[in-house]
């Protein structure tokens, strides 16, 4: 749903009305995202105990290099996702609620609106549930498939077609790592404001 920008055009309760609509809008589409989320380390899973059974069963090494493909492109969704959860929150703090304020009577322009998007970021073990979160998005995405070059690696084939897959899976592999890193958000507790 797109911001509504100008609110000045409306009347200040048109304004507020349409602003927890928008408010209304982005929280589903939050909770819709983070069942998504949920559903990808899932998936994650799924593909992983999946790929490993077929190559077993088979006996096809060279099919561990759909490993790294498919938790690339699960993890990069769930890193979307995330990101974008991430953004409603910060949107909904420093956008939408002060702008509902500037709306509000003057009687009430000390209402902290929205205080939960603010106060669940400012628990003092938020970090360490941040850190945590991303040791086990590091290992559901990244650690299988580096499991499974390793041992592709060790044990061959050595063809030119799996060293050229497995070089770029690893590349993927590491590029996934990296945004999983970057978008962790574990920067500490926000100080009160």
């Amino acid at each position: 749903m797109p911001a509504i920008t100008d609110t000045t055009a409306a009347s200040p309760g048109h304004a507020v009305t349409a602003l927890l609509k928008e408010y209304d809008a982005l929280k589903a589409e939050e909770r819709q995202r983070i069942g998504v989320r949920g559903q990808l380390l899932n998936a994650t899973l799924t593909a992983v105990a999946g790929i490993i059974t077929i190559t077993t069963t088979v006996g096809r090494m060279g099919l561990l290099l759909l490993l790294p493909l498919a938790t690339t492109v699960l993890g990069w969704a769930y890193v979307a996702n995330d990101h974008k959860i991430t953004a409603i929150g910060r949107y909904v703090h420093n956008q939408l609620g002060p702008r509902l304020v500037g709306l509000v009577e003057d009687g009430f322009s000390d209402i902290d609106m929205f205080k939960w998007e603010k106060y669940h970021r400012e628990d003092p073990l938020r970090l360490s549930r941040k850190r945590l979160q991303l040791v086990v998005d590091l290992v559901a995405f990244c650690a299988p498939p580096l499991s499974a070059l390793t041992l592709l690696w060790l044990l061959g084939p050595h063809t030119p077609i799996i060293l050229i897959g497995s070089a770029a899976a690893l590349a993927a592999v590491a590029l996934l790592a990296t945004q999983i890193i970057r978008y962790a958000d574990v920067a500490g507790p926000v100080q009160p404001t």
